[in-house]
């Protein structure tokens, strides 16, 4: 396996693109056009948002009701501790939710938020 895709339903996928981008993913797509977008998280990873409509008709069933229930949390690792924080920071103040201060155990420092739809992420670091 050479990239890994992850999909997401959406309300605004303009609103949504906006938001990822504030947190350092990429996209040529100046505005998005139809029913989803493509933003770059690395050379490997891609985020592909959905409006929730198109994504239900291509899963078959209903999207999860992110307020009440967890289907997945995305986790990404981060160069550095520091930039696990910078990154939840950002995403907060670019409207999404952080999930509290960071977390150690052992070698490996995480902290999460959640997105604008309440999709759950975290950015985690490992040492050494």
């Amino acid at each position: 396996m050479t990239m890994t895709f992850i999909n997401l339903p959406v309300r605004d996928l303009t609103t949504a693109t906006e938001f990822y981008r504030a947190i350092g993913f990429t996209s040529d797509q100046a505005v998005p056009d139809g029913d989803s977008a493509v933003l770059t998280i690395s050379d490997t990873t891609r985020l592909v948002l959905h409006l929730r409509s198109g994504f239900e008709a291509y899963t078959g069933v209903a999207t999860t009701d992110t307020a009440t229930s967890r289907e997945v949390i995305v986790g990404l690792s981060a160069s550095s501790r520091e930039q696990v924080d910078e990154l939840v920071d950002q995403a907060a103040v670019a409207g999404g939710e952080s999930l509290g201060p960071g977390m150690a155990n052992g070698p490996m420092y995480m902290r999460g938020f959640r997105d604008l739809d309440g999709h759950q992420w975290s950015f985690l670091h490992m040492a050494g």
